[in-house]
């Protein structure tokens, strides 16, 4: 099972790494936050202070339109905030 999906790097997830540490994952529905913690320090080689998991549910819309009733929908995710300790770093530019 591959725990860690992608890194989200947005606006708010930047904010957050550079003030507080704290890197946002995707991670997969069923891995639990001891599982998170071992994929981080493994991955990227950092000791991990804490984890916090959020779960996202199915996000379904339907539009009218002149074609016709038209359907769709965002798939579920589970979203993984990990601090790390003091003076511990993850750079996701570096192979770029």
């Amino acid at each position: 099972m591959r725990i860690l999906v992608k890194p989200i790097i947005t606006e708010k997830a930047t904010d957050q790494s550079e003030l507080n540490n704290c890197f946002t994952f995707v991670v997969n529905m069923r891995a639990n936050k001891l599982e998170v913690k071992e994929a981080v320090e493994s991955a990227y080689g950092v000791s991990v202070k804490g984890v916090r998991t959020m779960n996202y549910p199915v996000k379904r819309k339907t539009k009218f339109t002149k074609k016709g009733v038209v359907s769709g929908m965002k798939g579920a995710y589970k979203k993984a905030i990990v601090q790390l300790a003091e003076g511990d770093n993850i750079d996701f530019y570096s192979n770029i």
